[in-house]
This record gives structure tokens, C-alpha cells and sequence, in this order.
């Protein structure tokens, strides 16, 4: 019990890495995967080609092959040859993949939302942003929380990915434990901080649903 208990400092400061990469990574990704499923369903042709382009290459390839790109390739590219740090470059990385993500998310909400409902917007005298903003949203919200959800608990898991680049997360402190201790305790004190943090995302976005059901009955 006093290892396990003196297992929970260094662990903890290897949780809150990955605490400050999550939350980076969701305010940034939230918002321009929102922008992103805006530009997705616009009918302005070339700007919703390049969109569904950009989903494309971000979905479809690893998170962790982006993140070792914007770490190490870039620097080297033309034009715009910069290196970011190590974190930065991490919370690029996640950002740019998880905004492709959300902005399916988004999309699916979206389009969900049945058009004669665009249609009363309009013979309202409301513009696209208003149509959006007042009655298209608030609809999206409510369909889109179960994915939203799963989504955001695939990024707690994926931010063990960091390793790579030598960031000291909770899996890597986790990890340097048991290389020195040869015990595997510090991997099951690790599974339990990530089932803490997951096991309260539930429960919020359960909250949530409950919430946003209410409107529907």
C-alpha cells in the first residue's frame, strides 16, 4: 500500500500532461471542427471540396505518423520550414486530427436537421446565420452528444500516444516506473487515472443527454 501510495506523486504529475494536452486539444478542435462542418455543407463548391479533402487525409491517416510529421518534417518543408517544441507540436498534431473528426460530428448534426426547417427560417426573413445560430445548433447539440462523447473519450486514450516525442504523460512516467522498479503496479495505478478521467467524461456527457432529452419529450 505505501509503494502504490508513493506511486500517486509522480503519476499524478504525468496525469496532469495529459490533462493539459486533452483540454488544449478539445478547445481548439471543437470549435475549428465546427468552422470545418460549416464549410463541409457549404454550397460554395471548391471550399467543401477542400474540406472534405482535408477530412480525408486527416482521418485517414495515423494520429501518431501526424504528430512525428509536424515534429520532425516540418522544419523542412518549403515556405514554411518551422520547428515547434515538443508539446506544440503535440497539441497541432491532436488538434488538426480530432477538428476532421469533430467536423463529421458537426456534419451528421447538421444535416440531420430536417430542411423544411431551413425553409420556415427563411420565409421568417432570418439569414444563414441566424438560421444556424438559432434553430440548426441548438438541434445538432442534442443528436450529436453520443458521438461527441465516444469521441472525447478516444482522445484521453489517444494522448498516451505523446511518448514518441518524449513527453513525460502519465503512460511515459507510468512506463519509467516500471523500468526501474520491474514491477507492473505503476501500469495498474496508470489504468486507473485513465478510468477516473474517462469515468467522469461519462458521467458529464450522460448529464448532459439527460439535460438536452427533456427538450424532446
Amino acid at each position: 500500500m505505501d509503494y502504490v501510495l508513493s506511486l500517486l506523486g509522480p503519476l499524478a504529475q504525468g496525469a496532469a500532461v495529459t490533462l493539459k494536452l486533452f483540454a488544449i486539444t478539445l478547445a481548439l478542435a471543437v470549435p475549428l471542427g465546427l468552422v470545418l462542418a460549416l464549410a463541409r455543407v457549404s454550397r460554395f463548391a471548391p471550399l467543401s471540396a477542400a474540406v472534405n479533402g482535408y477530412i480525408w487525409l486527416m482521418r485517414g491517416t495515423p494520429l501518431m505518423l501526424q504528430m512525428l510529421f509536424i515534429y520532425f518534417a516540418l522544419p523542412f518543408v518549403p515556405v514554411i520550414g518551422v520547428r515547434l517544441p515538443d508539446f506544440p507540436a503535440a497539441v497541432a498534431a491532436f488538434a488538426l486530427n480530432y477538428a476532421a473528426y469533430f467536423a463529421e460530428i458537426f456534419r451528421s448534426g447538421i444535416q440531420s436537421v430536417d430542411r423544411g426547417q431551413y425553409e420556415a427560417a427563411k420565409v421568417l426573413g432570418m439569414g444563414y446565420g441566424q438560421t444556424m445560430r438559432r434553430i440548426v445548433l441548438p438541434q445538432t447539440v442534442r443528436s450529436i452528444l453520443p458521438p461527441m462523447s465516444n469521441e472525447t473519450i478516444t482522445l484521453v486514450k489517444d494522448t498516451s500516444l505523446i511518448y514518441v516525442l518524449a513527453l513525460n504523460d502519465l503512460l511515459r512516467a507510468a512506463r519509467g516506473i516500471v523500468q526501474r522498479d520491474f514491477t507492473t503496479t505503476p501500469f495498474i495505478v496508470a489504468a486507473a487515472f485513465y478510468l477516473i478521467m474517462t469515468l467522469i467524461l461519462t458521467w458529464g456527457f450522460q448529464r448532459m443527454e439527460k439535460r438536452y432529452a427533456k427538450y424532446d419529450q
